[in-house]
């Protein structure tokens, strides 16, 4: 039985921004125990019936300065091959937001069986399309204060994107995955309009008048150009009840919106800069489709509970903290750039990538269709600013003999990418198109043509 305490063979070095707002990443690795920790084999959990039919590890891994920084994993062996299959650490998007999102649903290997739960006990059960049946994983909370990682010292809690990445490092080095990701702050988000246009939400009029007296920059917007405001709150108008994650589904009714008042204060606050419309309200949207409601209540339910914390040997030092799924002092803030805890030092990790086109390495990157949040024509444009050759061009992919997304490859001599779209797809991986995504995940890594 091997566990994540086990070294991978290394076969590119790897140092990238992770933690990004909304950005998920992932990394094949070589795990590197240079620094202290605590590990526990968890074979039960509150909710599930019997003995875990997969091998579970959690525990604390110390970084930085005098191990200030105590990371909490989640361990899952791979359930296919796990001698020769890779392994991935999955740290999830926010900043701030918990691991154990992604091991309690989509890409992870247990759901919570909402149909059989109640706010009081909830059911686990198997998640038959994990990625797991194909990679171990690791589900990192990264950085502390975001779910059950801590820090022994105020000061450790202050962070950025660089300690954060830097952090991360120490635990891993080899290829990347990257689904929807914040790469480029300025690129990403004057991609919105474009993307919004393309899709049908504004009409030409509107996308030609706006295009024409904002100069095609809607980020760093001149509030004396009063032409290019007018146009923008009425694009505003016709986006402000769309569901950014993914435009297809429902907005959440306000009742039921955690940061409802910020998203409304937002709204009404645009005459102060269009960029706030963007920057802040849009990432607290979320999908209010009942079952993922229900998954949202349920999870921070199930991880209170003292028996849960006590199987997943989670530190006393967090027994009076309240886990959430996000933190969200961590989020950026155009109101409010004193009291937080993380600093979003690196607007951009274009460089970063850049970088690794020189190395032996190889990367997939991945966008859902519908997601306007981080729409993947400004996942396109950055990817298209590496100046790669293009190997494969334009071209759908399939599962099922049906058409699943659109895909093309670059390479720079050994360094290879992969760009893919996931059609029907939001912004929330594998919350739509979880057997999509498994196909994707299972030929990529076995190296095979999407």
């Amino acid at each position: 039985m091997k566990f994540v305490a086990q070294s991978l063979q290394q076969s590119c070095n790897l140092f990238n921004k992770l933690s990004t707002s909304i950005l998920f990443v992932m990394f094949l690795l070589r795990v590197s125990y240079e620094v202290s920790g605590s590990r526990f084999l968890v074979k039960t959990l509150p909710g599930f019936d019997g003995d875990l039919p997969l091998t579970l590890e959690t525990g604390y891994i110390g970084v930085g300065a005098s191990d200030a920084v105590q990371l909490f994993y989640y361990f899952v062996e791979s359930q296919g091959d796990p001698q020769s299959d890779p392994i991935m650490l999955m740290p999830t998007g926010g900043p701030g937001c918990s691991g154990l999102v992604n091991l309690m649903s989509k890409s992870g290997p247990l759901n919570i069986n909402y149909l059989n739960s109640t706010w009081e006990k909830q059911t686990l059960e198997i998640n038959s399309d994990t990625w797991t049946k194909v990679a171990s994983i690791i589900y990192l909370d990264l950085p502390a204060g975001c779910g059950f990682s801590y820090a022994k010292t105020p000061e450790a809690y202050i962070t950025n994107d660089i300690f954060s990445a830097t952090h991360a490092y120490q635990f891993l080095r080899k290829g990347y995955l990257l689904g929807n990701p914040l790469t480029d702050i300025h690129g990403d988000y004057n991609s919105k309009i474009p993307y919004a246009y393309r899709m049908a939400l504004l009409s030409d009029a509107i996308y030609k008048s706006t295009q024409e007296n904002c100069h095609g920059e809607y980020f760093n917007v001149d509030p004396n150009n009063t032409l290019c405001m007018h146009y923008l709150q009425v694009v505003n108008k016709c986006l402000e009840r769309i569901n950014t994650e993914h435009i297809l589904e429902p907005q959440c009714d306000a009742a039921n919106t955690l940061n409802s008042n910020l998203y409304r204060r937002g709204l009404r606050s645009f005459e102060k800069s269009y960029r706030d419309i963007w920057m802040l309200p849009q990432a607290h949207i979320q999908p209010c489709e009942l079952a993922q409601e229900n998954i949202r209540r349920y999870i921070p339910a199930w991880a209170n509970r003292n028996d849960v914390r006590k199987a997943l040997h989670v530190s006393e030092e967090l027994d009076d903290i309240e886990w959430v799924r996000c933190n969200e002092r961590m989020k950026f803030d155009f109101h409010n750039t004193e009291d937080i805890p993380y600093n979003h030092n690196v607007q951009s990790s274009v460089p970063y990538h850049r970088l690794l086109t020189t190395r032996n390495c190889r990367a997939l990157v991945y966008s859902g269709d519908h997601d306007l949040l981080v729409p993947y024509l400004g996942t396109l444009k950055w990817i298209e600013s590496l100046n790669l050759l293009v190997t494969d061009d334009w071209r759908p992919w399939f599962f099922d003999e049906q058409i699943v997304g659109y895909t093309m490859t670059y390479s720079n001599h050994d360094y290879n990418l992969t760009f893919t779209t996931i059609k029907g797809e939001g912004h929330t991986p594998q919350e739509y198109k979880p057997k999509e995504h498994l196909s994707m995940i299972r030929k990529w890594l076995a190296n095979d043509v999407l």
